[in-house]
């Protein structure tokens, strides 16, 4: 059965909404439907955090609480789930995370300080302990110009002196309620010529994508969100991927990370981190947490951007991909990527499932080079994968972002290396091969010059990092 509405939690109340355009943002929803203004745009792209509020979804009979950009995520989206806003953080008196920032002067001129108490309001529920590293993690896709942001640092650390335990905590059962009463149909609203659909299972969505035409796929709305916030495009026709159980998985089998395609990439980072810790260490860096809590890589690699920090990496791990229509097809991902930004996706196919081979007696390292360090778009991103014997340089994946029109090999660097001895002369020797392989274009991010000099100096990286800055001639 398809249902004409959708149904989500706006703090403690239940909303049934479908008289509103597909295209509307949370954030708009909150700010003009809604009067709820704490919620504040600053961006409009993800970047600064002044828009974040909570989702609280329900995993397991209970509730998982995530920071999200409402900037950049579609109102229809929210089905099923509770949203938090600042507002809803205090009752009779502050909540702790509030307090904090008031006894520890977190705020200056306030603009951005509802979305760091509600970020901050992420790491509470979440019970996570208030290091620096943690704090730099979870408050780096929030940006303030007042503060210098040590006393933001400080109120975060001192947060739980002011409890533990807060008005949501009471209430959790009563939320938990309410969230089941939802039922997770497939859901259809069409305004304005304008269509959103929620697909409840595979099943459905394949039978849906047979059926129509000019469509596009969101889950996170990190990339796609930016048409309508940044380009005023229209969207005629979405569907949203974020509910689907059947696109949300991670598995172990067969020597295979198997990754479902909507699933989000903080879901993925513990299980990189046991087997290929440096990719796990790039997404630190790929987004902030708002931005990790909803994005996915299959839609990094549906939105097939040379410079998508994800794609160098799976391209030099011999990743491969189930594409799915009518029926399935494996594709390894070397044939994935045709021309900018176009892909081997025939018409009604989608991304089924990433296998990320589990590689043994491998090393695998990731580089990215970006303006920041924290939240931004890469300049250059490169991927290494390499197998010794004897330190004879047996098999090696050298994977490029940012230096062509596709995430791309460095072919002719690759075939030099192979059964050369992995020391310095011959590394020296490899970086003259990458400007045979690269004629990168200079834009805004970086030069054509500097990213040639910096692809040949990661390459000395690689090997001072393997050798333990031991210079072996």
């Amino acid at each position: 059965m398809i249902k004409n509405e959708i149904e989500f939690i706006l703090n403690d109340e239940l909303i049934k909404i479908n008289n509103v355009d597909t295209n509307v943002s949370v954030l708009n929803y909150l700010r003009i439907d809604k009067r709820l203004t704490g919620t504040k745009e600053g961006c409009a792209s993800g970047d600064c955090g002044a828009c974040t509020a909570i989702i609280a979804e329900l995993k397991n009979n209970k509730l998982e609480y995530k920071a999200v950009n409402t900037c950049i995520m579609f109102l229809y989206s929210l089905h099923g789930k509770q949203l938090i806003t600042v507002e809803h953080l205090s009752n009779s008196k502050l909540h702790p995370v509030q307090q904090s920032m008031v006894d520890n002067h977190g705020s200056q001129c306030g603009f951005c300080t509802p979305g760091f108490v509600m970020s901050m309001f992420g790491m509470y529920k979440d019970k996570v302990k208030p290091s620096n590293q943690n704090i730099d993690e979870y408050l780096a896709g929030n940006l303030c110009r007042c503060t210098g942001y040590n006393s933001i640092k400080k109120a975060a650390k001192k947060m739980y002196s002011y409890g533990r335990k807060d008005k949501f905590s009471k209430n959790e059962n009563k939320i938990i309620k309410l969230l089941k009463k939802i039922k997770h149909n497939d859901i259809l609203i069409s305004k304005n010529n304008n269509k959103f659909y929620i697909p409840s299972n595979l099943k459905n969505l394949i039978k849906y994508t047979q059926n129509n035409k000019q469509y596009k796929f969101v889950t996170g709305g990190t990339d796609i969100a930016l048409e309508v916030t940044k380009k005023n495009n229209t969207i005629n026709s979405l569907i949203y991927l974020g509910n689907n159980k059947d696109l949300n998985y991670i598995k172990i089998k067969r020597n295979y990370i198997n990754i479902g395609s909507a699933t989000p990439i903080n879901k993925i980072i513990p299980i990189l981190k046991k087997y290929y810790p440096s990719f796990a260490e790039m997404f630190d860096r790929y987004g902030s947490t708002q931005i990790r809590n909803v994005a996915s890589i299959g839609g990094n690699l549906g939105s097939a951007s040379p410079i998508g920090d994800s794609l160098p990496a799976l391209l030099a791990l011999n990743t491969k991909l189930i594409l799915q229509s009518k029926n399935q097809r494996l594709l390894d991902i070397k044939k994935f990527f045709i021309a900018y930004r176009k892909t081997a996706l025939k018409n009604n196919e989608f991304i089924k499932e990433i296998r990320i081979p589990i590689l043994k007696n491998h090393i695998f390292k990731c580089y990215k080079i970006s303006k920041r360090i924290d939240d931004d778009i890469s300049s250059l991103f490169v991927a290494y994968l390499m197998k010794l014997k004897n330190n004879i340089i047996i098999d090696i994946n050298i994977a490029y972002g940012g230096m062509d029109s596709i995430p791309n090999f460095a072919f002719k660097t690759q075939k030099y290396l192979i059964g050369k001895e992995f020391n310095l002369k011959n590394i020296d020797k490899s970086k003259q091969m990458i400007e045979k392989d690269f004629t990168p274009l200079t834009d805004v991010r970086a030069s054509s010059t500097y990213r040639k000099l910096v692809s040949k100096n990661l390459m000395d990286r690689l090997f001072l990092e393997i050798n333990n800055n031991k210079i072996r001639i």
